[in-house]
């Protein structure tokens, strides 16, 4: 009964009161590269990074905002603070890290962090106003951890789009996400070379703002 208060009350909120400002949150798995659109949006338009990229797993493992960032594109400009939250997974595994040459108190302490990030992203649903949900393109979309993301999202009437990231690399097929989430508006790019962003802003001042 609660959640479905909190539902149409978040709806509500959203009718009766447009945002000059958004807070978007960037929800997705592991590497799916979060934090390389989150740094290439801030260094376009702040001229700074937001935090480090890495091939190991849960790089980032805090919730890390930048606010205050406006964007100029064809329909005017959309304002709005961006909240790049550490990669949800369903389970950490300290081993899995020990692969990248951790000892075993290393690879502890970072499972503990991821665990513990995992967990403030959640928590962070109470205060975003919607969400990226950015997802590999070159990696099968039909995994647990992103139904779990897109399902909570869902039930949280959250609204949100999500992007099909890596499509600079030959084996990404961005339409096998479409076809997974077709009730979702899915916005192709590449966060590292910035391909396709303009068409991401303008999509988040149709169906976010």
């Amino acid at each position: 009964m609660l959640s479905a208060f909190r539902k149409t009350l978040r709806r509500l909120m959203r009718i009766f009161r447009k945002k000059k400002q958004i807070q978007l949150g960037f929800y997705g798995p592991v590497n799916a590269g979060k934090t390389t659109l989150a740094n290439r949006i801030s260094i376009d338009w702040l001229g700074k990074e937001v935090g480090t990229v890495s091939e190991i797993p849960h790089e980032t493992r805090e919730v890390t905002k930048i606010e205050n960032i406006v964007v100029t594109t064809n329909n005017g400009e959309l304002r709005m603070n961006i909240v790049d939250m550490p990669g949800i997974a369903t389970q950490v595994d300290f081993k899995s890290f020990k692969a990248y040459g951790m000892s075993e108190e290393e690879a502890k302490a970072r499972a503990r962090e991821a665990t513990k990030g995992v967990i403030e992203a959640i928590k962070w649903l109470d205060n975003v106003d919607a969400v990226l949900v950015v997802l590999d393109s070159t990696k099968d979309p039909y995994t647990q951890v992103n139904v779990t993301i897109i399902g909570n999202l869902e039930a949280r009437g959250i609204p949100m789009i999500i992007v099909a990231n890596k499509i600079d690399l030959p084996e990404a097929q961005p339409s096998a996400i479409s076809s997974a989430f077709p009730q979702h508006v899915v916005v192709p790019i590449s966060a590292q070379t910035g391909e396709n962003l303009e068409a991401l802003y303008e999509a988040i001042q149709k169906h976010l703002t």
